[in-house]
């Protein structure tokens, strides 16, 4: 936010394949609370992040990663972020 303007935050809303809420979901939502306190002027917006670990999983298979780079969960979990921004600018489009 330092180098560049921020229009809004996506975070990843996470939830079981049912739609229920995920025993994450507290503690993503405790984050966002704290944001919001420190950055008002900063939007945020929930976008369901359901099935993304599957997601990038596959993506990192696709791209011939070896079993070990793909058991890297910083790795997955930025791939996970990548995939939830495309879907949310995706779903933006009209």
């Amino acid at each position: 936010m330092a180098k560049e303007p921020v229009e809004r935050i996506v975070i990843g809303e996470p939830r079981q394949p049912n739609g229920q809420p995920s025993e994450n979901l507290e503690r993503v939502r405790q984050f966002v609370n704290r944001w919001r306190k420190a950055m008002p002027e900063v939007p945020i917006e929930f976008y369901d992040e359901r099935f993304t670990s599957v997601l990038a999983h596959q993506v990192m298979i696709d791209g011939g990663l070896k079993k070990k780079a793909r058991q890297d969960k910083a790795l997955v979990d930025e791939i996970s972020a990548t995939i939830i921004l495309e879907d949310y600018l995706r779903s933006r489009k009209v």
